[in-house]
């Protein structure tokens, strides 16, 4: 169980959902040609998610003195796991993860793209050691990581297998798989910055510089509320444009009453948020917009099926 910890498993079992209703409720039901088979695929995310596991060990490993004035009850380091072990299991999943990347690049005959699991794998411990110190860079350097881990099953799903006939649909596609890394990212990237207002007073204790500390709680409270209406606004956009005005009305309605209301809610509620409690609230708040975003596209996949 501490290892689940140590891990953060629940973020884990997230983005395997996340990538296994991408594959099986959105690009199966569509009938195109996919570059990896089944096997193939689900070694695809895992290793994804041994590579996030890295990252989450490597944080664990050097966020100990924060978490301890954060949340002591996490601390696994030291305690339950010594930091030896700890990184000795870090470096166990990151080979993992990397050497399955490799053995994948190769099986669609794209050698290069090994490579794009070693950037991801570097960045994730360049974050844990600098970047996260960093305001604003380390929180985008998260939200970027999310984001790609959308963008790699179009790259390793679609893109070897794009050819001049099928070239429309797969291009049509993969925009959408864009859509969805670019809403990831925006909600992520808000989150990030929620959870620097909810550890403030750790990350103070241990000289760290993010945006709270820099200009403080109440400044950076009015910034989120303030980039929290780019996702609202582009939503907005994108029910108009795309989901309406092609009468997708079951697909509008969940995202009017699953993500649309909840991040109106949000910015309601980051306005007036003052304690580490009202930023812990709001930070899962934002975690369960993302899962309904993302299991959005399996309701916008059913609804298109149906109403043709």
């Amino acid at each position: 169980m501490d290892f689940l910890k140590l891990i953060r498993y629940q973020n884990l079992l997230m983005l395997a959902f996340m990538q296994l209703l991408f594959r099986y409720g959105f690009l199966k039901l569509q009938n195109i040609p996919l570059a990896l088979n089944e096997w193939q695929y689900a070694l695809l995310v895992l290793s994804t998610v041994l590579i996030a596991a890295a990252g989450y060990v490597i944080n664990n490993i050097l966020d100990i003195q924060t978490d301890e004035d954060n949340k002591p009850k996490d601390v696994i380091v030291g305690k339950t796991i010594s930091e030896s072990s700890a990184y000795n299991i870090y470096i166990v999943l990151n080979c993992l993860g990397v050497a399955i990347g490799f053995y994948l690049s190769n099986v669609i005959d794209k050698p290069n793209f090994a490579s794009l699991f070693i950037v991801i794998a570097a960045t994730l411990y360049i974050y844990a050691t600098s970047l996260k110190q960093m305001a604003i860079v380390g929180n985008l350097i998260v939200a970027l990581i999310l984001s790609v881990s959308v963008l790699i099953i179009g790259i390793f799903d679609l893109y070897p297998v794009i050819t001049i006939e099928n070239r429309q649909i797969l291009g049509s596609l993969f925009s959408v798989l864009l859509d969805y890394a670019v809403f990831s990212f925006m909600i992520n990237f808000i989150r990030e910055i929620v959870k620097d207002l909810e550890d403030v007073n750790g990350d103070y204790n241990q000289g760290m510089k993010t945006l709270p500390i820099i200009i403080g709680v109440k400044r950076t409270s009015n910034l989120v509320f303030a980039l929290s209406f780019i996702p609202i606004i582009a939503l907005v956009f994108y029910i108009k444009t795309y989901l309406f005005a092609y009468n997708l009305f079951p697909t509008t309605l969940y995202t009017l009453v699953f993500i649309l209301a909840p991040l109106f809610f949000f910015s309601v509620k980051i306005w007036t948020a003052k304690k580490q409690k009202d930023f812990n609230q709001l930070s899962n708040l934002l975690k369960w917009i993302l899962f309904f975003g993302i299991f959005s596209i399996l309701v916008l996949t059913l609804n298109i099926k149906y109403n043709a």
